[in-house]
């Protein structure tokens, strides 16, 4: 199955709750990727440009997109972000692939 990272920001509203009444969302978390079929690796906070990031498998793409459509249209978060990991071999395939298309940077006569 494909795996996704998705890095997110809670709202000052969300992280107030959650001062208020800490929570361990890792079990929020499983239990909205479980619905798609998939599975959560990792759920870490951080500093920096987004305050988490999970590591997801899933089915398929729109297993994952229904995830993140479903947790960001919850309200909680001001931002999410999810991108399609590749595996090395998917990366040599696709690499063995590009060989095949001559590409033709703007503005190049061809």
């Amino acid at each position: 199955m494909p795996m996704y990272l998705t890095r997110f920001s809670y709202t000052p509203e969300t992280w107030a709750k959650l001062i208020k009444n800490p929570e361990d969302r890792r079990a929020a978390a499983t239990q909205y990727i479980e619905a798609v079929g998939g599975k959560l690796h990792g759920f870490w906070y951080a500093f920096g440009d987004h305050d988490a990031y999970n590591l997801w498998e899933a089915p398929d793409n729109v297993s994952m997109a229904t995830t993140a459509i479903a947790i960001g249209a919850g309200g909680a978060l001001s931002s999410i972000q999810t991108t399609v990991l590749l595996t090395i071999e998917e990366t040599l395939e696709a690499l063995q692939k590009a060989s095949s298309i001559t590409y033709r940077a703007p503005g190049d006569e061809g």
